[in-house]
């Protein structure tokens, strides 16, 4: 078991409880990381963050693989770049994550993430467990 019982977290006073996790984001070239708390996004094909998040790891954004990507708004493009991504202990090393303009926070979506997971969302409880 990875981490049992998650409580959803409420980032803005405004917004709703949702199931974010805390992760750290690895370039696996540079070893430049940043702590944040991505969304569990089961309706993102893929994981992305945030365009500046490039920066910070030492990705050149406009050097990554550009792809157009359909999201909720419409098609936006998007750049892929390697990192890893680590959570207590467990790394999802190495994958393609798409790095978006437009994006405001990082969502955890299944092909490159949420796939490696047994995922339970408690609704009525406002908790979530993840096991490998």
């Amino acid at each position: 078991m990875l981490r049992q019982d998650i409580p959803f977290i409420q980032i803005h006073p405004s917004d709703t409880f949702k199931p974010w996790l805390p992760v750290i984001i690895i370039n696996p070239h540079s070893g430049k990381k940043i702590k944040t708390y991505g969304l569990i996004d089961t309706g993102a094909d893929e994981c992305a963050l945030p365009a500046q998040y490039a920066d910070i790891l030492g990705h050149n954004l406009q050097k990554g693989l550009p792809k157009d990507i359909s999201t909720g708004n419409g098609i936006t493009i998007a750049y892929s770049h390697t990192v890893s991504i680590e959570i207590d202990g467990f790394n999802v090393d190495s994958v393609l994550i798409d790095f978006m303009p437009n994006l405001c926070v990082p969502l955890l979506g299944v092909k490159s993430f949420l796939s490696n997971f047994i995922l339970s969302i408690n609704y009525p409880a406002k908790t979530f467990s993840l096991k490998n």
